[in-house]
């Protein structure tokens, strides 16, 4: 319901059957037991420990949501020569909490989780073209400059990810992220 009502910020690309890790519509081969990196556990709310396996944990009666994100469009960025920030640096794309509230559904709340990329203002304007022809992985940004209008007070001190170079005459260009990491610990440890 969370992900319906606020689609923007919450893409599902694909949600599994009922006891399946099999994402069929995305990628019938894979098994989200094993094939993603790093898997962080939490139970009752509470951090616990990161595994790359998480099949001793499984449970036939879980569902896996795949939830689009923003560095899908990462790779048709750099082919149109668009530089990209975070990777330019080697760390992770700087992503902070807004002012804008994602729309409840049950105990789902929280505010909207936006991602950084700092741009000139003739980049932006093609970024903006290119990341509009990805909607199921949030589209073009929902905001571009000054980020204290949408609650982001120290853009040098993201609530996610990391601090990247901002240089002279760029903008930033707020890209919509996953929601809030305390929602998205809420459900892993009422799944676990």
């Amino acid at each position: 319901m969370f992900c319906q009502r606020n689609q923007k910020q919450c893409p599902l690309v694909d949600v599994t059957e009922v006891g399946s890790f099999i994402p069929q519509k995305v990628a019938k081969t894979a098994d989200i037991r094993t094939d993603i990196p790093k898997y962080r556990i939490y139970r009752d709310g509470v951090f616990t420990e990161e595994v790359t396996d998480i099949t001793a944990h499984w449970e036939d009666d879980m569902v896996a949501f795949l939830i689009g994100c923003s560095f899908t469009f990462e790779t048709p960025l750099l082919e149109a020569g668009i530089p990209i920030r975070h990777i330019e640096e080697g760390c992770n794309v700087p992503m902070y909490k807004t002012n804008i509230p994602c729309e409840s559904a049950g105990v789902f709340s929280g505010p909207t989780v936006v991602s950084m990329r700092p741009m000139k203002p003739e980049d932006a304007i093609r970024a903006i073209q290119i990341t509009s022809r990805f909607p199921a992985v949030h589209g073009a940004p929902i905001h571009i400059g000054d980020p204290h209008l949408i609650g982001i007070e120290h853009i040098d001190q993201p609530d996610f990810g990391d601090a990247v170079t901002i240089r002279e005459g760029e903008i930033p260009l707020q890209q919509l992220e996953v929601l809030h990491h305390k929602l998205l610990q809420w459900k892993v440890s009422h799944l676990l």
